[in-house]
């Protein structure tokens, strides 16, 4: 089943510890995209500007995945600059340029609103609601956001959260938005205003699920070559809805076969500046990291 993301495209300046990458792919749809594309057909609406390396996106057409959504307003592409010390869960911001998505306003193509697998980008909380108005009911709505829209939109994003039905946030913004020291009273305050089904990314942690009554926790593999954490969040959703589309069915044991499959495409990001990694990546290296995932956090029965 086919997925329509709505997000940013982004050019980003990254440094960290182990190199630096200057005016590289970024941004919330398409590393999203980039890690949901291996799995099942994704459509993308966002906004680039005139100065976009569209060629940049070539590996994501011969995916199949429908880039007629993206358009190109006059002006400049939005841009990110950060830097990372040695705590690469922590990312300092040194500049933002919003340029010409600071007017975008997603309209989506008709032959795109029946798609029954949504996921919203970390954009303003009113656009995406007025997405959510724009399509007719999908079968699964995700929701991911940011800091800033916590810190400066909490009403009205706690309204658009109340309209989905899945939340994907890090472990700092769901205290920041519960007000809660808990992960666990967070996760239960968010599913109180309405979604059935929270995720909490922890980095290189791992990532806890709450569904109805049940709470699973992956861990965080361990990775021998780290260079870039920059959209890991964005990939390890792509490839948590990305399986859940696959699938076309939605339960406990698939949405944690989903969140491992997620951390694995995560995991990968981190491995390369931008979405290098993501780019060369093969299926059986997917297949192998899954099993190394499995072995982590297995173990044959205790009695005592």
């Amino acid at each position: 089943m086919s997925i329509l993301v709505v997000g940013s495209l982004a050019l980003d300046s990254v440094k960290t510890p182990f190199g630096k990458t200057e005016e590289d792919l970024g941004g919330s749809a398409t590393h999203f995209t980039a890690a949901a594309s291996f799995f099942t057909p994704v459509k993308v609406v966002g906004v680039v500007g005139e100065d976009f390396p569209h060629h940049e996106l070539a590996f994501l057409k011969k995916r199949g995945v429908d880039l007629s959504g993206i358009t190109v307003a006059k002006g400049k592409t939005f841009r990110w600059k950060g830097e990372y010390g040695f705590d690469l869960n922590v990312a300092r911001t040194l500049d933002t340029q919003l340029n010409v998505f600071a007017a975008f306003r997603p309209e989506i193509p008709t032959a795109m609103r029946k798609l029954p697998f949504l996921f919203l980008g970390n954009i303003h909380p009113r656009l995406q609601a007025d997405v959510l108005s724009q399509v007719q009911r999908p079968r699964l709505v995700a929701l991911d956001t940011m800091n800033f829209w916590i810190e400066g939109e909490l009403e009205a994003l706690k309204k658009v959260i109340a309209r989905v039905d899945l939340v994907v946030i890090n472990e700092g913004e769901a205290r920041e938005l519960t007000k809660s020291a808990s992960l666990v009273e967070a996760a239960r305050k968010i599913r109180h205003w309405g979604p059935k089904t929270v995720v909490i990314k922890r980095g290189e942690y791992g990532a806890l699920l709450f569904h109805k009554s049940e709470v699973f926790s992956a861990p965080g593999l361990p990775i021998e070559t780290v260079k870039d954490p920059t959209g890991a969040g964005d990939s390890f959703a792509g490839g948590f809805m990305g399986y859940l589309a696959a699938k076309g069915r939605i339960n406990s044991a698939i949405l944690r076969q989903a969140v491992i499959v997620g951390s694995t495409m995560a995991s990968f990001n981190v491995e390369e500046f931008s979405c290098r990694r993501l780019k060369r990546l093969t299926r059986p290296e997917i297949n192998r990291r899954i099993g190394e995932f499995k072995k982590l956090a297995h173990f044959d029965g205790i009695r005592i």
